[in-house]
């Protein structure tokens, strides 16, 4: 689990601001100060902004990168056990293979479910077939393992 040092610096030094803040709160009710209410309202919400930077840079993973991938847009996810992948007609097709391994490593499992435990990834083009007439041309495809995360290209 990588840790974002930037985000993690951020978040060290909100929760001291907001430390001091909760110092200069409980002066301001013991003192009387007329926008003590005010502070009440900062201090709570650098907190938070504290403890949202923190949270974020402990679950931050970076995406992973294979050899010889490009990145292609996503134009289908059902959310369970179906992606696609749309490719350009300049992709070349040495690069269809890595790219759907990449596609199908950087998926995000929580909250899906399939009958076979498997998630499929595929990657297509639309050709034309005629004059006002396309069809979906699968270039590669890959499956992902729910359970273990293995990804294994098919084609």
């Amino acid at each position: 689990m990588p840790v974002d040092p930037l985000l993690l610096k951020a978040g060290l030094w909100l929760g001291a601001a907001s430390g001091v803040l909760a110092v200069t709160m409980v002066a301001g009710f013991v003192l009387g100060w007329g926008f003590r209410f005010r502070l009440v309202g900062v201090t709570s919400f650098t907190a938070l902004l504290s403890l949202s930077c923190l949270a974020f840079a402990i679950s931050y993973s970076p995406r992973t990168q294979v050899e010889g991938a490009v990145s292609v847009p996503v134009v289908f996810d059902n959310g369970t056990n179906l992606v696609i992948a749309a490719a350009s007609a300049e992709l070349p097709p040495e690069a269809y293979a890595p790219t759907v391994e990449q596609l199908a490593l950087n998926l995000r499992g929580s909250g899906r479910s399939s009958a076979d435990g498997q998630v499929h990834v595929r990657l297509r083009r639309v050709e034309t077939a005629g004059t006002g007439v396309s069809r979906p041309v699968v270039l590669a495809e890959a499956t992902r393992s729910l359970d273990d995360g293995a990804v294994q290209v098919l084609r």
